[in-house]
């Protein structure tokens, strides 16, 4: 299938799409609405120093809520360019949907993984953006290495994320614990099922130095990086209890359904027994410059 925006086409195959309903149910989108998200992901942007005339690369965009907000930063110069990629057909699809009132600036959309980075994109970016999907990479010195290669010198690649060690706050150490146990003891009632003990990628989680010791190695100099605090409330841990990738690294090796099932009673239940109205939950906020 050709998909054809602002004037750009681009291939992308219908059989890596996964069911539509599936995909619906356990998008990202749900919890990318929250406002929260936004204000994380915003702050980012105004870190990158991103203006008009930029040529933008974005990784992981899944249904475009931060490639707009990339859009409004680059709005009112005809060189504006945006590369959106992400690896889910069905998202890009639907990132084409929202973005089709966009019209200040190009968007190219590529299925890709992020690994790919300068195979997928042959001209060199002005900055590299990537919220809260950077924990999932698992071979990071490879998406490092494209990364670099795909910038112009002086370019920035800007990133955040909610899975690194320091993302919880000591005060809400009960509250995870709490949440887990009651998932775990609702999976084996309900189900008669446990989830598998290996560690899937999203739970080796690095520190702060240790990201800003990996960008240097690749010759990116960090420029900022700090981490900041947002209040989660309850419908925010209902929605990314019904993010597949969540899902699956929460309850490794238990059917989607059934874990995000009872991810959510057992969060409902937290809240309710603790007298919560949000919990917070620290984002990692990094820059850092390719040396002119």
């Amino acid at each position: 299938m050709r998909w054809y925006h602002e004037g750009v086409a681009e291939e992308v195959s219908v059989e890596k799409a996964q069911d539509p309903q599936g995909a619906e149910d356990f998008s990202f989108k749900w919890f990318a609405r929250h406002g929260f998200y936004r204000a994380v992901n915003a702050y980012l942007l105004e870190m990158a120093g991103l203006h008009p005339g930029q040529r933008v690369v974005e990784l992981a965009c899944g249904t475009g809520a931060v490639t707009r907000m990339i859009l409004e930063k680059l709005r009112g110069a005809r060189e504006s360019a945006v590369i959106a990629i992400d690896m889910s057909a069905s998202a890009l699809r639907e990132a084409m949907q929202n973005l089709a009132d966009a019209k200040d600036a190009a968007i190219q959309f590529i299925q890709g993984r992020a690994e790919e980075l300068s195979r997928l994109v042959r001209e060199k970016a002005d900055a590299v953006i990537f919220c809260n999907g950077i924990h999932y990479i698992q071979d990071k010195a490879s998406l490092l290495h494209e990364v670099v290669a795909s910038l112009k010198p002086g370019g920035r690649f800007a990133f955040n994320t909610s899975f690194f060690q320091g993302a919880h706050a000591p005060e809400t150490d009960a509250f995870y614990r709490r949440w887990m146990f009651k998932a775990l003891r609702l999976l084996k009632e309900r189900y008669g099922l446990l989830p598998r003990p290996e560690k899937v990628e999203a739970r080796r989680q690095l520190t702060p130095e240790q990201y800003a010791r990996l960008l240097e190695a690749y010759g990116l100099k960090v420029v900022h990086q700090e981490v900041r605090t947002a209040l989660v409330n309850l419908q925010g841990w209902l929605d990314i209890s019904r993010f597949e990738d969540f899902v699956q690294g929460a309850l490794p090796g238990v059917p989607l359904e059934k874990a995000s099932a009872v991810l959510q009673e057992a969060v409902r239940q937290t809240f309710q027994e603790m007298g919560l109205t949000a919990v917070p939950r620290n984002w990692l906020m990094v820059v850092a410059e390719r040396p002119a």
